[in-house]
């Protein structure tokens, strides 16, 4: 299987492009190159915290998505995973309703292609 958090975090900025500019997709790539060496910014204004936004919502649904699964030996409801990950999120800072929607689709685009095995 292709990268989980990449294909959601992808097809999530192909999703929000016409909401946020074509430039999202880019901003995306590059979130997911420096994904692994920065921490996330603390607020999502600007599209290039967009793009990061997507990228550990994606991230910490794989994560969260996991950690379900193996716990409850079942697969976990995408409802239940988008609310642990908005649950998760807001710990660290406050979400605006954008946010929460931007998350709530990142969470669905991760998953979609395990729905769909």
């Amino acid at each position: 299987m292709n990268n989980p958090v990449a294909t959601g975090a992808r097809a999530t900025a192909v999703r929000l492009s016409a909401a946020h500019g074509s430039r999202l997709i880019t901003d995306v790539e590059i979130a997911l190159h420096t994904s692994h060496t920065e921490q996330p910014p603390n607020q999502f204004t600007d599209p290039v915290a967009v793009a990061s936004l997507i990228v550990a919502s994606a991230g910490l649904a794989w994560t969260v998505y996991n950690d379900l699964k193996a716990r409850a030996a079942a697969t976990p409801a995408r409802q239940v995973v988008t609310r642990t990950v908005t649950t998760q999120l807001r710990r660290r800072r406050t979400l605006t309703r954008e946010e929460v929607e931007i998350v709530k689709t990142t969470v669905e685009e991760t998953l979609k292609p395990l729905e769909e095995e």
